[in-house]
């Protein structure tokens, strides 16, 4: 459970903020996103794969 401590006067907005960054760091959308389906093992390391010569390229384009 997240908890944000607001003190009386401070603003709202602000531990706001602060949950949704505490929210965020958790990965819990992520997670769930990840679960509503069944990816298998070799699709999940083949597109890992992918994603890493994507971003290889990218990197090699960006200092040329």
């Amino acid at each position: 459970m997240i908890i944000v401590p607001v003190k009386d006067g401070d603003n709202i907005e602000r531990a706001l903020k602060k949950f949704k960054r505490k929210f965020d760091k958790t990965g819990a959308i992520r997670e769930l996103r990840s679960r509503k389906a069944f990816e298998k093992p070799s699709v999940k390391r083949r597109l890992a794969k992918e994603k890493a010569i994507y971003v290889q390229h990218l990197r090699l384009q960006e200092d040329e």
